[in-house]
């Protein structure tokens, strides 16, 4: 466990893969279900119009969009609150449009894949073949003979 400080608060914490507190973490679903409730009752609202009328802080509305738990209706260009992190296309939730999640995505299973040819070309995913039992130090080991 490593400890870092909360993205939010700038408190210190134990984590093993968060960057926000469990305190903060607890406030942040509060704070979804407010500013879901308001976007559905205004659905035209700007971030402005929804950290004031709910008193959410914008940085929280922005996580939310982010994480995908919130989404953009109408994405235009000149009013845009987030952009993919790879084309800097317009977007309306997460972190990348759907053509470069989609990009993504497809390389990463090639890269698992071991791309052509699978992963017999990977000298690390080898087996070992032989019929003799291991020696005990990592070959494979045959159970009851």
């Amino acid at each position: 466990m490593d400890i870092i400080q909360c993205k939010f608060c700038k408190r210190p914490f134990q984590t093993i893969n968060s960057k926000i507190c469990p305190s903060c973490l607890e406030q942040i679903d509060k704070d979804f279900i407010v500013v879901r409730d308001y976007i559905y009752d205004n659905k035209k609202a700007d971030i402005d119009e929804v950290s004031e009328n709910t008193g959410v802080n914008k940085a929280i509305v922005l996580h939310l969009l982010r994480e995908g738990r919130l989404q953009i209706v109408s994405v235009e260009s000149g009013s845009a609150l987030l952009f993919c992190e790879v084309c800097k296309k317009p977007i309306s939730k997460g972190r990348l449009c759907e053509s470069c999640r989609t990009d993504v995505s497809s390389t990463m299973k090639q890269s698992v894949g071991g791309g052509v040819g699978g992963h017999e070309n990977n000298p690390s995913r080898r087996t070992n073949k032989t019929s003799e039992p291991s020696d005990g130090k990592g070959g494979n080991a045959r159970m009851g003979s």
